[in-house]
């Protein structure tokens, strides 16, 4: 045998051994061509194939099948997108911006239609009291952009000067010559031209910064678990605006700054026996003061009627329903209500809920009422995740103002609540109330922003912190010029 023969083919029959394990290896269409396989090529071939296709690990106790898809996958996956969407760090400060700008801007809509004919009887141009409100929109968007902006320590630092200018403007309203009487209430004060101003308005933001500050401070010294650091003298101060409001005859108003403290009072953990006693003190005082006046007594009388009534006694009231059920699905047509024609008084104040309703159909109302209710969740959210006392009492406060001021209007419109004379917050007509509102809009908004996961990623939107973030990545590379 030739030594180049002798040296390629080695002892013990490897070359029969190679061939065996490469035709096992080799892929069928080398293998079916008959074609030479050189060594290690299956080996390559068969690796990059498994590398293509990694084989899926087996579950235990389990076929080796197809995996099936769990049950409702789909509406499962949208749930949970929707609850990882509900539960983002800025889902509060958006709900707050959002809701409370839709309403505000839909509820100028609504006073325009609502108000033409009023103004057109008064003499006026038609334009008249949407002007007005527009003129008080804008004015309060500044007032909320800037309680937007202020930090916690100046909201705390307002609370006693507004509650002072509020008491002085109330107890202002009645000196003879001075304070205003308008619908039976005298609780207004003249600008000048066409402008009043009604103080009681104030006075509820004043209660809600004033209990804040006053309930955050004994917090800190831990003296809220005695009932006299509880009630006093959070109880006698609400009491002395509440008297000052009854002065000028302003039963609804009153009935929203009960709400205001009873929310406060449970926000601070007040006892079953202490919360019990104090609502059963003021349910005695109104009480006391329905049974001694006949207007109110005939008010309350009208929940629930379905006819005009003696002396046509429960005439907005029943107006009010007519408006709503003539409104059907989708509303008449914004514009086209009948009930503003001189049925309905206070078409664009107290009862422009019904002509929502009448113009814009259920859907309309069902979209106010939802809006509302995005703004009250949004408020108890921020209130419930704070860890600041103040920033606690002060959004539990406006929430409470203005879900119970929603709640009175709306049940009086639908008849289920004796008719209190209060507007819808941000949708009725009136300057008075307006920017208070938007004020306290701005300190849930603030609050909002405040929340350690919503400041990160509020930061991480900041056009700088982008740039920031930017030339760290970028590196940079001569130019080339000299």
């Amino acid at each position: 045998m030739p030594a180049d023969e002798s040296s390629a083919v080695p002892r013990g029959g490897r070359p029969r051994a190679f061939a065996a394990i490469s035709r096992a290896l080799a892929p069928p269409l080398l293998a079916g061509a008959g074609a030479p396989v050189p060594p290690g090529a299956a080996l390559r071939v068969r690796s990059a194939a498994g590398a293509r296709r990694p084989a899926a690990p087996r579950a235990k106790g389990r076929s080796t099948g197809s995996p099936r898809a769990p049950r409702g996958g789909g509406a499962r996956r949208t749930y949970e997108r929707v609850r990882r969407a509900w539960d983002r760090p800025l889902t509060a400060y958006y709900l707050i911006l959002g809701a409370g700008l839709l309403i505000t801007v839909l509820g100028l809509v609504m006073v325009y239609s609502a108000s033409m004919i009023k103004a057109l009887e008064l003499g006026k141009p038609g334009s008249y009291f949407f002007r007005k409100q527009f003129l008080a929109a804008v004015i309060g968007g500044g007032l909320m952009a800037l309680a937007a902006r202020m930090p916690t320590k100046l909201h705390r630092a307002l609370a006693y000067p507004l509650l002072v200018g509020t008491v002085f403007l109330m107890a202002l309203v009645q000196v003879p010559g001075i304070g205003m009487t308008v619908n039976g209430n005298r609780n207004w004060l003249y600008l000048g031209g066409p402008f009043q101003l009604q103080p009681s308005e104030f006075g509820k933001l004043a209660l809600v910064l004033w209990s804040a500050d006053l309930l955050a401070r004994k917090q800190d010294k831990h003296l809220l678990t005695q009932w006299k650091h509880m009630l006093v003298p959070l109880v006698p101060g609400a009491f002395m605006l509440l008297g000052l409001i009854m002065l000028g005859g302003d039963m609804g108003t009153a009935i929203i700054l009960t709400a205001i403290l009873f929310g406060l009072l449970w926000l601070a953990g007040a006892p079953t026996r202490l919360f019990a006693g104090v609502l059963g003190f003021a349910g005695a005082i109104a009480f006391l003061l329905i049974k001694t006046s006949p207007n109110r007594m005939s008010r309350l009388a009208c929940i629930g009627a379905s006819e005009p009534g003696p002396g046509d006694s429960c005439w907005q009231a029943v107006h009010g329903i007519y408006a709503l059920a003539s409104g059907g699905w989708f509303g008449s047509g914004l514009g086209a209500s009948v009930e503003k024609w001189g049925q309905l008084p206070e078409p664009h104040t107290d009862f422009i809920f019904a002509i929502t309703g009448e113009e814009l159909g259920l859907a309309g109302t069902l979209s106010v009422l939802a809006l509302f209710a995005a703004l009250g969740y949004a408020g108890i959210r921020v209130a419930g995740r704070t860890e600041d006392p103040f920033v606690r009492y002060a959004a539990g406060g406006v929430t409470t103002w203005i879900m119970a001021q929603a709640v009175i209007n709306v049940g009086a419109v639908l008849g289920l609540l004796p008719i209190a004379g209060v507007p819808l917050p941000l949708f009725s007509y009136g300057g008075s109330a307006l920017l208070p509102t938007m004020f306290a809009l701005g300190l849930l908004i603030a609050f909002a922003r405040q929340e350690p996961a919503a400041k990160a990623a509020l930061a991480m939107r900041r056009p700088g912190v982008r740039w920031k973030t930017m030339r760290r990545r970028v590196k940079k590379r001569p130019s080339g010029e000299r």
